[in-house]
C-alpha cells in the first residue's frame, strides 16, 4: 500500500456529516466525508481475493486514521453477500444500503456540486434492484438521499446467471429466444458444447435471472456479431464492438419505446442477420445513442431538471458518450460527466458517501 491511503480528494457541494463509504465489489474504492470535502483511496480491484479484501480492510483502517475524523455511519451497497457490505454491517456504526445505480448518479451530482435533482442514466453491467432484480439500463430521478426509477432498459434474460457477463454468446441466445428464434440457437453456437441444451434452459427458465442491464446489451450484440463470444474478462467483447465503429448509423425502426421501457429487441433481430460486424457496429451504436436521446428527453420536461448524470462503466465507451451529450446538449439539456472519478464502480464510494451523509 503506499504511503498515503488518500489518492485524491473532491471538494463537495457543502459541509456534511463524516460518513465512511465502502464501495463496489468490482473496481473497490473507499471514501471518506470530512467537512465540505469527499476523501477516495485508490482502486484495489475486486474483492474476490484473500489480497484485495486485505488491501481494502487496511485501506478503510488507514483512510480514517489519517483523515483525523470518525465517521459517524457507514453506506454499503445494497447486495448482501459483497464482503464490503458485510465488513461495513460488522462495524460499530449505523449502517446505510445504498442502491448501486443511484450511487452511480449521486458520484456525479457531488463531483459537479448540484445538491438538486438529476436524472441519472446508470449503464453498467451489474447492480441489485430494491427487490433483489438484476438492474443496469437505468433511468433514475435522483435527488440527494433519495431517488426513484423513471425507466429501464427491457427485460433480458441471463442464461447460466454470471457465467454470461464472460460469455456474449449467451445474451446473443437470449436475444434469439425472445425473437422466438430459439430453435436456432444450438446450430449458430454448434461449436460451443453448452449451446446444444440452452434454447431448452430458456424455455424452462433455468438459471436465466431477467436483467435489464446495459453491458448484458452490449453482450448481446457481440454474440450476434460473432465478436468475443466466449471472453477473457467482462467487457472485452463490447471494447471490441466499441473499437470497431467507423460512422455510427440509425436504425430508425430499431427500439420501442412504451411506458418508460426501452427495448433495442429491433435493433437486436437487424443484428441477428448482419455479417458485418464493423455495419453491425455502427448500428448498434448509432441507433443506441438515437433511442436513448428520445428516452432521456421524453421524460425530462416531467422530472423538471435539465441535469443528467452518465453513470456507469458503459460510459467509459467514448462513441455512446460523444453521441448522447450531443444529443442531450442539442435538446437543450445539461449532459454531466464523470471527470475527477472514475464513471464505473470505482467512483462508486462517492455516490454512497454522500447518499449516506444526506441520510
Amino acid at each position: 500500500m503506499s504511503s498515503s491511503a488518500i489518492a485524491q480528494i473532491v471538494p463537495l457541494p457543502r459541509e456534511v456529516p463524516p460518513v465512511l463509504a465502502v464501495g463496489a465489489f468490482l473496481k473497490n474504492s473507499v471514501c471518506l466525508t470530512r467537512g465540505s470535502e469527499a476523501l477516495i483511496s485508490a482502486n484495489h480491484g475486486d474483492l474476490g481475493t484473500p489480497e484485495a479484501i486485505a488491501a481494502f480492510e487496511e485501506t478503510v483502517e488507514a483512510l480514517v486514521a489519517e483523515s483525523g475524523v470518525t465517521p459517524v455511519r457507514v453506506a454499503h451497497d445494497l447486495h448482501p453477500d459483497f464482503h464490503s457490505t458485510r465488513y461495513a454491517q460488522s462495524l460499530d456504526l449505523p449502517a446505510v444500503a445504498v442502491q448501486h445505480h443511484h450511487a452511480h448518479a449521486a458520484a456525479i451530482a457531488a463531483e459537479h456540486g448540484i445538491e438538486g435533482p438529476v436524472i441519472g442514466v446508470s449503464f453498467d453491467g451489474f447492480g441489485l434492484g430494491p427487490g433483489n432484480q438484476s438492474w443496469g439500463g437505468e433511468l433514475l430521478l435522483a435527488e440527494g438521499a433519495h431517488y426513484r426509477r423513471l425507466g429501464h432498459l427491457a427485460l433480458l434474460p441471463q442464461p447460466g446467471g454470471d457465467r454470461a457477463a464472460r460469455e456474449p454468446w449467451r445474451m446473443a441466445a437470449a436475444a434469439l429466444h425472445r425473437l422466438g428464434q430459439g430453435a436456432e440457437i444450438a446450430e449458430r453456437f454448434r461449436n460451443i458444447p453448452a449451446s446444444a441444451m440452452l434454447g431448452q434452459m430458456l424455455d424452462r427458465r433455468l438459471n436465466s435471472p431477467e436483467t435489464s442491464s446495459a453491458g448484458r446489451l452490449f453482450d448481446a450484440a457481440c454474440g450476434l456479431l460473432g465478436i468475443h463470444p466466449i471472453a477473457e474478462f467482462e467487457g472485452q467483447a463490447p471494447m471490441a464492438l466499441e473499437a470497431l465503429v467507423t460512422r455510427p448509423e440509425v436504425l430508425p425502426t430499431g427500439w420501442i419505446l412504451q411506458d418508460g421501457v426501452l427495448d433495442l429487441l429491433p435493433l437486436l433481430a437487424c443484428l441477428a442477420h448482419c455479417t458485418d460486424p464493423v455495419r453491425g457496429a455502427n448500428l448498434f451504436h448509432g441507433t443506441l445513442v438515437e433511442a436513448m436521446g428520445l428516452w432521456i428527453c421524453d421524460v425530462a420536461e416531467a422530472a423538471g431538471t435539465p441535469y443528467v448524470a452518465l453513470g456507469g462503466g458503459c460510459f467509459l465507451n467514448r462513441v455512446l458518450t460523444g453521441g448522447l451529450v450531443d444529443k442531450l446538449t442539442d435538446a437543450g439539456l445539461k449532459p454531466l460527466l464523470a471527470a475527477k472519478v472514475s464513471p464505473g464502480d470505482a467512483g462508486l464510494s462517492l455516490g454512497q458517501a454522500w447518499i449516506a451523509a444526506l441520510s
